[in-house]
Order: C-alpha cells, then sequence, then structure tokens
C-alpha cells in the first residue's frame, strides 16, 4: 500500500469515528431532552402562566442547546440548558410587560380563555369530586405562591426542587454564585411555608 492509500485509509478510519461520535452524542442529547422535557415544562408554566408559550420557550432552548453547546461535556448540559431556558423566560415576561402596557394604553384587557380542556378532563386515578377539587386547590395555591415569589428565589426554588439540581449547578444555571443561590432559595422556603401555612410540607 503506498502513502497515498495509507493516508486515505486512515481519514476514512478518522471520518467514521467522527460520525460514530456524532450519533452517540445525539443520541444522549436526545435522552436528557426526553428526561429534562416535563420538568422544564412545568418551570416555565409557573414562570409565565401559559402553556403554549412555555413550550414555545422550552422547544427554542432545546434547540439553542442543540445547536451551541451540544459539543459540550454531557453533564454541563442541564446548567446551560436551564440558564438558557431562564434567559428566554425573562425575555418574555420582558415583552409581556411591554405589551400589556401597550394594550392597556388602548383600552384592551387580557381577552385570551383560560379554559384547558386537559385539566377539565376527568381524574384517571378515580379520586372523587371533592379529593379531586382539594389537590387541584393545593396545586393552584403552590403554583400561585411560586409565581408570587421575586424571580430569582422563584428560579432557585424550582431549579433545586423542581430539577434537582445542587447548589453549583443551580448557580451555574443562573449565572451567580453558589452563595447567592442559597440565599435565594432559603428565602423562596421561607417565603412560601408564610404564603401556605399549615398546606406547606
Amino acid at each position: 500500500m503506498n502513502a497515498y492509500a495509507a493516508n486515505f485509509a486512515v481519514s476514512c478510519v478518522a471520518e467514521d469515528r467522527r460520525e460514530v461520535d456524532t450519533l452517540q452524542r445525539e443520541r444522549r442529547l436526545n435522552q436528557f431532552f426526553a428526561g429534562v422535557e416535563k420538568r422544564a415544562l412545568r418551570i416555565a408554566e409557573i414562570s409565565i402562566r401559559n402553556r403554549d408559550d412555555a413550550l414555545d420557550l422550552v422547544q427554542d432552548s432545546m434547540i439553542k442547546l442543540a445547536r451551541n453547546y451540544a459539543d459540550r461535556p454531557d453533564e454541563e448540559w442541564t446548567p446551560l440548558f436551564y440558564r438558557i431556558l431562564q434567559n428566554r423566560i425573562r425575555d418574555w415576561q420582558r415583552r409581556q410587560a411591554v405589551r400589556n402596557r401597550v394594550m392597556v394604553f388602548f383600552g384592551r384587557g387580557n381577552e385570551e380563555d383560560d379554559y384547558d380542556p386537559v385539566a377539565a378532563a376527568p381524574d384517571p386515578a378515580g379520586r372523587t369530586p371533592d379529593e379531586e377539587l382539594q389537590t387541584r386547590e393545593a396545586m393552584q395555591s403552590l403554583e400561585a405562591a411560586i409565581s408570587a415569589l421575586p424571580g430569582r428565589q422563584r428560579e432557585a426554588f424550582m431549579l433545586r426542587t423542581f430539577e434537582c439540581l445542587d447548589v453549583a449547578g443551580t448557580a451555574a444555571a443562573m449565572g451567580c454564585s453558589e452563595g447567592s443561590v442559597k440565599t435565594h432559595y432559603s428565602r423562596a422556603i421561607h417565603s412560601l411555608r408564610d404564603t401556605l401555612g399549615e398546606h406547606w410540607q
């Protein structure tokens, strides 16, 4: 085998390895997205109170992570993804604040229909209407209390509680120090206890 043929064979092997690595990384990234999607959607939905927009924000965040950070080590994906998502949520909230000011200026209120056919469907667990109502009211109280938290406290609470990130991971996702995470999280817990009282567990 001459030198050209040897070099060509080596480059083919290297290209095959790159293709295999790319496929494996894509598979791991898809598994990451599948594992994080529901929790991320819940976090976004509590933050902005609109399921459709929350889903768009989660999908946009996934696309940005895949495009810009897929080559990062797998263990960096979670804090990176949540940092992207939190930035998307803040951008959405700023746009909504501007939109609401414009709508008030022109004398138009919020005319959106809040009916949710999924929430109105019968409970598959077979709970009685009273039990279902109590559970729904408790969840609404919790979501309202979380939504009422200051933004950074809400972020710290949801990332630590829903996503189970440790302090370091939460700090990376929020773009702040670990000490700030501890402060925001502690304040969120105290605020929720005060707000929810006996319902807090």
